[in-house]
């Protein structure tokens, strides 16, 4: 069966890209996506999302576009009929919502500290069954090309695909916001050995599309899960990083306390009195949780609008940072009162 998957995968690929028949977007003849829709894709920046009701525990979320219209047809597309080249434009979007949800973290964007390892996409998993019959993972596909466009501009990334489901759940389309939520609580585990790739950097949550946040707070709380649950905090090896200017500089983690947390020694962060106990701080107004070491041990503090409060965290390895999808609906789209 894996062959034969592979076989179609290949060729749906190759014909995608060899003889488009029409735009995912709006049906024009001979194009995967015509430059219009493109525009309404990625022409414009990428926004924060609030679900109405918003889930606890629910990092911060970005997205790309509105689902509507031309993106919506993409999606479903890619998704539902296999349109492989679209993962390409799809992807794209995607690594700019990455890209400010990180920035808004302050981590490894501008002149924000460099992230202690690797950033781990990590994407939202379909079930088993909708993966066979779909002959694809459209949300792996695009985190590949988000990764691989992020990695072009500068940023150490990578995908980690460590989710999988435990149990059956049942089909969300019709389900309330309760509803969706409630058939997801516990529905997500780290595989075996997902432990230790979360050890590689923070967390970015990504999927092709949030409506309610059951899916990105199920998953957050699966990855926070693991990792409270791990012997010890890991501890990121020392990487061999490009700065967005091009130029190479060794990251040089240090112990700042026995639960193994670092620090870059010429990362920018401001070090406050909790910071020389082990915290450092990546930015204001941080919004996922984030764990603080001290003297007593370990606490984790969730900070943000779906936690109530905000403050000051730890961007370690393994910490759930934000989220990135490449569409969100209207609705839930914050207005900037900025």
């Amino acid at each position: 069966m894996n062959d034969v998957e592979g076989v179609r995968n290949w060729w749906q690929e190759l014909a995608g890209l060899v003889l488009p028949a029409e735009c995912g977007g709006c049906g024009r003849a001979r194009e995967v996506l015509c430059p219009e829709c493109r525009a309404v894709l990625g022409g414009t920046a990428p926004f924060r999302v609030r679900p109405v009701p918003e889930p606890a525990g629910l990092p911060a979320v970005h997205a790309a576009a509105r689902y509507a219209d031309e993106v919506r047809a993409a999606l479903l597309a890619h998704k539902e009929r296999g349109v492989l080249a679209l993962a390409r434009p799809l992807g794209v979007a995607l690594a700019g919502a990455v890209r400010v949800g990180l920035g808004e973290e302050g981590v490894g964007v501008g002149e924000g500290p460099p992230p202690p390892g690797d950033v781990l996409l990590v994407p939202v998993p379909s079930t088993p069954a909708t993966t066979r019959s779909r002959g694809h993972d459209p949300v792996r596909r695009i985190a590949l090309v988000a990764a691989g466009e992020l990695r072009r501009a500068g940023l150490a990334v990578r995908v980690a695909a460590v989710l999988r489901q435990r149990r059956a759940v049942a089909d969300q389309a019709g389900l309330s916001a309760r509803e969706r939520l409630e058939n997801l609580v516990g529905a997500l585990t780290v595989v075996p050995g997902g432990v230790r790739v979360l050890g590689g950097g923070p967390v970015v949550l990504v999927d092709d599309l949030v409506t309610t946040g059951a899916s990105l707070a199920e998953a957050a709380r699966a990855v926070r899960a693991a990792r409270a649950a791990a012997p010890e905090p890991p501890v990121p090896p020392r990487r061999l990083r490009r700065s967005s200017r091009g130029e190479e500089a060794r990251a040089a983690p240090e112990r700042v306390s026995r639960a193994g947390r670092t620090m870059g020694r010429g990362a920018s962060e401001r070090v406050s009195r909790a910071g020389r106990m082990g915290r450092v701080e990546c930015g204001e107004g941080g919004r996922a949780v984030y764990a603080g070491v001290t003297r007593e041990g370990r606490e984790v503090r969730p900070s943000g609008a779906g936690a109530g409060g905000g403050g000051e965290g730890v961007c370690g390895a393994g910490e759930v940072l934000c989220a990135a999808v490449v569409a969100a609906p209207p609705d839930s789209f914050e207005i900037n009162r900025n």
